[in-house]
């Protein structure tokens, strides 16, 4: 062969992801006589040119000559499939158990030691520990929840029961406290050593020191008590159950302080102070030794900082650990009406003292400290935030139960409908309004939030004067047809508690800079970015004049865009990051720049560009997540999505300049779970496509790059597929794409069924890896592809007040464009969507007669009766999602009933006649499984092929295993009798009725 065309067995071989070498070999074999063909059709081609330049007659068929030798010789060799994957066997139901997946991981500060769990669908896990250059160096059996210690010396993980120990508990019904434990495994990443620690319930390393590690295990109380408390010790443990001991254990030298009876424990940043709260022993009516506890681990002693028995919440250090503060409710444990207080302690005080409870000056009058607010301190210490509420009435405890009514009484004028209410009752019941505090100021409260205005958010570090409060009330009611309320903006000042109005009727983002000197949010109503001042009280339009939609331009619901998001800020708050659909812009905060950080190339080569924080910072309890901040100064790592072919990838943006940002690598896989050492510049993360596991990879750059895991090997032993980006011209002159998923050992001449699964847009996901898991109702594309179905999912784009025409538009297009190829037995065509797609699938099946069988999940078939219903699983009302959501209907009821009724299956269900199943649940909480009834018993009536299936107590996607699996047999069973003829399953051919449930499933062989 020509030089450049060569490609050697050894390379074949080497990337074949084919289990014999004799594979690897037939595919280099027909590779490379098909390259040889070509050349030589090639030549045929040339031929006359090629004897318009010989004047030797003799040579010229010397040269024809050749040509016909070799294609005689070549020809054969590729009329032989070259492929042994008609030998691979079909995925089965077997196979989901055993199916592999990267559970959690996580990598060193260093980037010396990376962990990462692989994970069966059911089964036992295993926890492994390795180099970034694959270097394994332990392995945990069915190690989880693990981390590293700070100076990377250890790592900490919980160790799950054997699986099979816990489904025998299951099946002896068990209790809880007689379930399996846990066990806690110490590994020394320096020696490999392992220690385990059995029946250990939790545990907790500092965030910024290493050398001790506390956990809580389940024991029979030590004797005798080894607490070194300031305190008498008189009560003598009990020995007849196990009580729960904390262990305070130094890692490197294996002592170990314990304390027993604990049930919350709580490390300072820095790991030196340790709090805890003991309950009383089981027969101490006083609770003597109960209440909270200061270890100070450099001192090892413990005091109580304060006693007695009750419920102590919401501990919190400051940043320098000088200070504690907590809540604290210490009323009899039957007591109908809480009284929590807020607690306060430093190391030079004996005890902890109140400093805030329903007394305090600034407390309002009927209300009292919450137990449920989070208490933080800022980061200089000065401020102590905590939160208060209202007293809440007490249900009169003297009324006789049974003799009054149980009613819900539903008024106009609420705020949210009674479900909502219900669904939110535990939420509501606990809400709290943020105040503050300052502790060296003396005993007075400055409210922050209250009912009125109920959203106070402060920055991380909480030092600045300002707050954030928003507030809907009053225009909460339109939520029942619009998404999203529309807001009022306040600056809130955490020195006074006064409040500047900044913005009215608002419906989008609202932020607060890190800072706190500005406020910035995005407006539905307008698409546009605002900034406002605190200082000054000034307001600006960021991209005023700007050719750019900074609104989702995908957008085909009838309401107004969201956008795209923040992408973070500077640490000086000189400028926020703000996305476009492809590009990131720059945006002074004062207006006096704008530009495009990655140079308007987005945009120009339909590439999606967006920065990644990568810092894996742990988040003290009760602080918000840290902001992304963005240094212009050092080069940007972006991810990059091309929307033409679907590849994702890495580029580097230099944030100081104008130039387009550099690509690092770019492919047709998937990348996720990304991670990077926070000392180091090196990653850790999956990558995926459809034909490849999601494993586990390391890379310094994202150029070179070190594969750690090896998930699902037995892969290779199963028919598996392809996917392929489609593309056709709809009826209308619509531009439109797909996948289409081939199986492994596809043949041209062959004719395959093929089965349409959409939903709304699929085709980013082009390069998704789609492992046979028992589904939760959609189709499993791959268990399909794998038993001889081309499966073929389009992207489907709407028109207002048609979503089903639209629905016609582009997968029956998309179907008609597959049936022109002579390898699609027009004949055994099928549909299967949930939700959305089950609704679709309805409406198909009464437009058109081409689908051999449909497979329709929780779908709405009658928009006019769901309309005005409930979605049991919020308490919303299902307007706003008709009006301006999925449904795209963009009208009210009495505004266009012909809309309504033209959406609606039901009202066109005379016209099917194709045999069709429905899953729709009895404990659905989106869409009502009335909605299925309707469909099933109009269909019967009509005496149309119709079967539907409730998994009881379900809601809208399965989630009980064991209902996964039966669905997924089901779906064969059903759509191979309609498209392959094989032979009806009892359950298809004759039901299965009441008095044979739980005994025979009606199952074929």
């Amino acid at each position: 062969m020509p030089s450049g065309q060569e490609t050697s067995f050894r390379d074949h071989a080497k990337n074949s992801n084919f289990d014999t070498l004799s594979t690897a070999l037939l595919r280099w074999q027909h590779q490379t006589c098909l390259t040889v063909f070509s050349l030589l059709v090639k030549k045929i081609v040339q031929l006359p040119a090629i004897t318009a330049n010989y004047t030797n007659i003799a040579s010229m068929k010397t040269q024809v000559s050749f040509i016909r030798r070799n294609i005689a010789f070549f020809l054969p060799f590729l009329l032989v499939p070259y492929t042994t994957s008609a030998q691979k066997k079909p995925l089965d139901h077997s196979v989901y158990d055993g199916w592999q997946s990267i559970g959690s991981s996580g990598i060193s500060a260093d980037g010396s030691f990376i962990f990462y769990t692989v994970t069966p669908q059911e089964g036992d896990a295993q926890l492994f520990i390795t180099t970034p250059h694959k270097q394994q160096i332990g392995k945990i059996d069915r190690g989880f929840q693990a981390d590293f210690s700070a100076d990377q010396r250890f790592l900490v993980a919980l160790i799950k029961p054997f699986f099979s120990e816990s489904r025998e508990a299951r099946i002896r019904k068990k209790k809880p406290d007689e379930m399996p434990k846990d066990s806690l495994a110490i590994f020394a990443l320096e020696t490999a050593n392992l220690i385990k620690i059995p029946n250990v319930k939790s545990y907790k390393i500092p965030e910024e020191t290493s050398e001790y590690l506390a956990y809580v295990r389940e024991d029979l109380p030590p004797s005798p008590d080894t607490l070194k408390a300031d305190t008498a010790e008189t009560d003598k443990p009990s020995h007849k159950k196990p009580v729960s001991i904390l262990h305070i254990r130094n890692l490197a030298s294996g002592n170990e302080t314990t304390f027993e009876r604990v049930n919350m424990y709580h490390f300072n940043k820095d790991g030196n102070a340790l709090v805890f709260v003991r309950t009383a022993a089981e027969k101490d009516s006083i609770g003597a030794d109960a209440g909270l506890y200061y270890y100070d681990l450099v001192s090892d002693a413990a005091h109580h900082i304060s006693r007695g028995k009750g419920v102590y919440k919401n501990i919190a250090f400051d940043e320098s650990t000088s200070q504690l503060a907590f809540t604290a409710d210490k009323s009899p444990e039957k007591s109908l009406q809480k009284a929590f207080k807020l607690y306060y302690y430093t190391p030079a005080q004996d005890t902890a003292i109140v400093i805030a409870d329903a007394y305090t000056n600034g407390v309002p009058s009927n209300w009292y400290i919450s137990g449920d607010g989070d208490v933080r301190f800022s980061k200089n210490g000065k401020k102590l935030f905590f939160g208060i509420a209202p007293v809440p009435r007490v249900k009169d405890t003297t009324l006789v139960e049974f003799e009054h009514a149980n009613v819900d009484i539903w008024h106009w004028k609420d705020d949210y409908l009674q479900p909502q209410q219900l669904v939110n009752l535990r939420e509501e019941l606990n809400r709290s309004y943020l105040a503050v505090t300052y502790p060296k100021q003396g005993r007075k409260v400055i409210p922050l939030a209250d009912e009125q205005l109920p959203e106070v958010r402060l920055t991380y570090d909480a030092d600045n004067e300002f707050a954030l409060g928003t507030t809907d009330i009053g225009r909460r009611i339109e939520t029942q047809w619009q998404t999203g309320s529309f807001q009022d903006i306040y600056a809130v000042s955490t020195t006074d508690g006064s409040r500047k109005k900044i913005a009215a009727n608002i419906r989008g983002s609202i932020s607060l800079s890190p800072t706190g000197n500005y406020i910035v949010w995005f407006n539905r109503s307008d698409s546009s970015w605002y900034s406002h001042t605190i200082q000054s009280g000034s307001t600006l339009r960021l991209n005023a004049d700007l050719p750019v939609i900074f609104s989702d331009e995908d957008n085909d619901v009838p309401d107004e865009p969201n956008g795209y998001g923040i992408a973070g800020w500077t640490e000086d708050d000189a400028a926020v990051f703000i996305n476009d659909k492809y590009d990131i812009w720059a945006f002074a905060l004062d207006g006096t720049e704008r530009r495009i950080l990655t140079n308007g190339a987005g945009r120009s080569n339909q590439v999606t560009f967006r920065y990644i924080h990568f810092a894996n910072d742990r988040n003290l309890p009760g602080r918000p997540r840290k902001p992304t901040i963005i240094d212009k100064k050092e080069p940007l790592i972006l991810s990059a999505f091309n929307h033409i072919n679907k590849e994702n990838g890495w580029y580097v943006s230099n944030g100081r300049n104008n130039r387009d940002p550099k690509e690092i690598s770019m492919g047709p896989f998937r990348l996720g779970a990304v991670q990077r050492a926070t000392e180091t510049k090196h990653y850790l993360y999956t990558k995926e496509s459809y034909v490849s596991s999601p494993d586990l990879y390391t890379s310094p750059d994202f150029t070179s790059e070190t594969k750690l895991s090896s998930i699902n090997p037995q892969q290779t032993n199963y028919n598996w597929g392809t996917a392929e980006l489609m593309q056709w011209t709809t009826p209308k002159g619509h531009a439109a794409e797909g996948i289409l998923y081939k199986p492994e050992d596809f043949d041209p001449n062959k004719k395959y069924p093929v089965i349409a699964y959409f939903y709304e847009r699929l085709s980013d996901g082009l390069h998704t890896y789609i492992p046979p898991t028992p589904t939760p109702s959609r189709l499993n594309i791959s268990f399909f592809v794998s038993n001889g179905y081309l499966v073929f999912a389009p992207d489907i784009r709407y028109e207002t007040g048609y979503p089903g025409r639209s629905a016609e538009e582009y997968v029956n297009s998309g179907m008609e464009e597959l049936k022109k190829q002579p390898w699609v037995d027009s004949g055994k065509l099928g549909i299967q969507g949930q939700s959305w797609g089950g609704y679709q699938v309805a409406h198909l099946i009464t437009r058109t007669d081409m689908y051999a069988a449909a497979w329709s999940g929780a779908p709405v078939v009658n928009m006019t009766s769901a309309y005005g219903g409930i979605r049991w699983g919020s308490g919303m009302n299902r307007q706003f999602q008709y009006e301006r959501t999925q449904s795209r209907i963009g009208a009210t009821l009495w505004e266009n009933p012909a809309l309504y009724i033209e959406n609606s299956p039901l009202f066109h269900l005379p016209n099917v006649t194709t045999p069709v199943v429905i899953m729709s649940n009895d404990a659905d909480g989106a869409v009502p499984w009335y909605q299925g009834i309707e469909m099933f018993t109009a269909l019967r009536r009509l005496q149309k092929p119709v079967w539907l299936l409730n998994y009881n107590g379900e809601a809208h996607n399965l989630v009980q295993r064991q209902n996964r699996k039966d669905i997924q047999r089901r779906e064969l069973e059903f759509f191979d009798h309609f498209l392959k003829g094989k032979p009806a399953a009892p359950w298809i051919e004759k039901g299965v009725p009441a008095t044979l449930k739980g005994i025979d499933w009606g199952f074929g062989n």
